[in-house]
This record gives C-alpha cells, sequence and structure tokens, in this order.
C-alpha cells in the first residue's frame, strides 16, 4: 500500500510543470518594444555601452530581468534594455510590424509602481524642502514606495535611487500583464520626445580648442564632442531623432553653419554644448538663453535637470550669443563645468559626469516638450 502511494505521489509530482525562478520574471517570454528607438546595452546599466537600436514592433525574447533592465534577443541583437518600454506579445522573436500590444484590465495586475504625476518633480534626501536636492522625475517617470513620512514618501526609482519626494505628485499605479512582469500594460513610453528632432551642438573644434583647463589642460572641444554624442545617445534612447553639427574633432563649422544646420533639418529644439572659464574660482553649470519667450521656458527645464548634477547649478541667464540670436528654434547653451576650476575639471574629464550631464539635458526636453503638449 505505502509503494502504491509512493509512486501515485511521485507520477503526481512528475505531471506539474516544472518552476524555476526565471518565471518570476517571465523568462523566455516575448515581447514587442513599444517605442520608437529602443537603445540595446551591453549591460543592465544606462552607463554601458550601445549596441544597437531596435525598432518598434520589433519582437524579441527575454530570458532575465533585474532592477527594470531585460535581457533579451531579438531583431539581431543581444543584450538589456529598459524593461518598461517592452509589451507583451506572442509573436516569434525578430519579427516587426507597426500595431501596438494592448492587455486588458481583467489580464493586468498592480505591479508596485506609482506614475509621477508632475514635470521636473525635485528628489531631496530627506523628507522636506531643506533637505539637499539629489534628483528629480518628471511626467512618465515610474517609482516605488518603500516609506511614508507626513506628507513625504521614501521612494526608488527604476533606476534604483532612492530619495525622498512630496506625496502629491505620486499618482495612481500601472498596471502590467499577468504573463510577465516587464512595463505597462500598454506600453510606457513618456511620448514627449517621440518624433521629436533635436539639434546637438558640440562646441569649438578643429583648430578651435576652447577653453583650456588650467591643471590638466582640458581641451573644451574633446569635452563638448563626447558629451554631445552621450547626448545624441540618450535622446535616441527617449525615441527622438538628431542631428548634430559636427561629429568629428577636425571639425570646426562656423557659428551661421551651425544655426543652418538644424534650420535645415526643421529641428524642434537647438542645445549647444559649451564647458566654462573664469578668472575667479567659480564653479557649476549655467544655462544660457536669448529669448525670454522662445527660449527661456527650454532653459529652465534643462536647468532643473542639471541641478541633480554633481556640480551644483548657478541657474540660468541671458546670454548674447550667435547661435541663440539667430536661431528661429527653442535655443540654449549649456555651461557644464568652469575648466578654470580644478575640482570642476577634475569632474568633467570623467565619463561618468558626462553621462550624467547628458541623461539631465536630455530629461531637461523631455520635460519641456511634455509642458508644451499638456
Amino acid at each position: 500500500m505505502i509503494r502504491r502511494l509512493t509512486m501515485l505521489l511521485i507520477a503526481l509530482l512528475l505531471a506539474l510543470p516544472a518552476w524555476t525562478a526565471g518565471e518570476a520574471t517571465a523568462a523566455g517570454a516575448s515581447y514587442k518594444v513599444g517605442t520608437k528607438s529602443l537603445a540595446v546595452r551591453e549591460d543592465a546599466d544606462s552607463g554601458s555601452a550601445v549596441k544597437g537600436y531596435l525598432k518598434q514592433g520589433t519582437v524579441v525574447q527575454v530570458t532575465e530581468e533585474k532592477y527594470g533592465w531585460a535581457k533579451l534577443s531579438g531583431g539581431g541583437l543581444k543584450g538589456w534594455a529598459a524593461a518598461h518600454f517592452l509589451v507583451a506579445s506572442s509573436g516569434p522573436a525578430g519579427a516587426s510590424g507597426s500595431g501596438s500590444s494592448v492587455t486588458t484590465a481583467s489580464a493586468a495586475k498592480d505591479s508596485g509602481w506609482k506614475s509621477v504625476a508632475g514635470s521636473g518633480v525635485r528628489l531631496r534626501s530627506g523628507p522636506g524642502t531643506g533637505y539637499d536636492v539629489v534628483g528629480s522625475v518628471t511626467t512618465g517617470d515610474r517609482v516605488k514606495i518603500v516609506k511614508q513620512e507626513g506628507s513625504w514618501s521614501r521612494i526608488t526609482t527604476e533606476s534604483g535611487q532612492t530619495a525622498w519626494m512630496s506625496s502629491q505628485y505620486i499618482g495612481g499605479s500601472v498596471a502590467v500583464s499577468s504573463g510577465g512582469g516587464l512595463g505597462p500594460a500598454t506600453g510606457s513610453s513618456r511620448g514627449s520626445l517621440q518624433g521629436k528632432l533635436i539639434a546637438v551642438d558640440p562646441g569649438h573644434g578643429g583648430n578651435d580648442p576652447g577653453m583650456i583647463g588650467t591643471t590638466h589642460g582640458t581641451e573644451e572641444k574633446d569635452l563638448t564632442l563626447s558629451t554631445s554624442k552621450l547626448l545624441a545617445e540618450e535622446l535616441r534612447s527617449l525615441g527622438a531623432r538628431v542631428v548634430m553639427t559636427r561629429t568629428k574633432d577636425g571639425e570646426k563649422p562656423a557659428l551661421p553653419e551651425r544655426v543652418k544646420t538644424a534650420a535645415d533639418a526643421e529641428a524642434d529644439a537647438f542645445v549647444s554644448v559649451h564647458y566654462n572659464s573664469a578668472k575667479n574660482q567659480a564653479s557649476g553649470t549655467l544655462v544660457f538663453y536669448y529669448s525670454k519667450s522662445k527660449d527661456a521656458p527650454l532653459a529652465h527645464a534643462v536647468e532643473g535637470r542639471l541641478q541633480g548634477l554633481s556640480l551644483r547649478s548657478n541657474g540660468i541667464a541671458f546670454g548674447d550669443y550667435h547661435v541663440l540670436r539667430e536661431n528661429r528654434l527653442p535655443s540654449v547653451l549649456v555651461e557644464l563645468g568652469f575648466l578654470s576650476n580644478a575640482k570642476d575639471e577634475k569632474e568633467a574629464r570623467t565619463a561618468s559626469y558626462q553621462k550624467a550631464a547628458a541623461k539631465a539635458i536630455a530629461e531637461g526636453l523631455q520635460d519641456y516638450f511634455a509642458r508644451k503638449s499638456s
């Protein structure tokens, strides 16, 4: 009798589907790219090198998820991508199409993520306005609440940052497909940069080095080009198209040419990237505008994001520069640190700072277009 029961139990166990830890993240499931251009990176890190881009509608296979990143293959690429840009699909990996995947409410569940209900909401080191600003989030971002204290919430962002924000800017829950834990049920593209064309202008170039660092001899033209390339990459990952006024060290387009490049491309905004210098020990970032009506709103949006950098923000200021004055597009000139300051120069030379600055500028552009459309 015991032998029969034992054999029956073994048979029942063998009939049950095997469970693995990967099932919690829908390992092996198919998803579609829900944004116009999705960057695929070597590792689950926004600072990791980009291996290529996948078009909207491309079907991919997801084998692993961690910290909001999905390990995927499809469209001829293998690597990591932001999971919240993926939506459920049943097609074969590598296929593409223009249709979007929508999951009904009955097939969705609460992911624990909350949507941000405000543009340029500041993140702080503690529960109150008296604490330092450590970053920002905007409409379309997602956060998870860790703790609440009065009218403030301690949250975790999709990038893994933990900070405090005012609870009034935390919206409702974001639903996900019951088939897996990747992204909102109807896609999660913020939309503010979708289809936008941004002109990126790396300052100086060729035989014009720009400012030269007083401690390390860093040439401004090198920093502006490397930072601008990172900015272009960040913008493309958010769905924007990019035109650059120069892409090589030896190039030195005249100021009117830079403006014409943006105008001929019919860009939606223009960003000129620079690093500063002063006779005193000035430090930090600064955003210049020319037209109060045309440029200042963009300057405010970008400066709001630069406040989260390691170098302090000096706000915005009027600047009578050719690339701003003669430009019919919403335009800003950003100074990302003083090469005459040893601390600023050392920081500006690091890839981590340049990547953070590029991300901040891109998010500032997102904020600007989101406000324009609201």
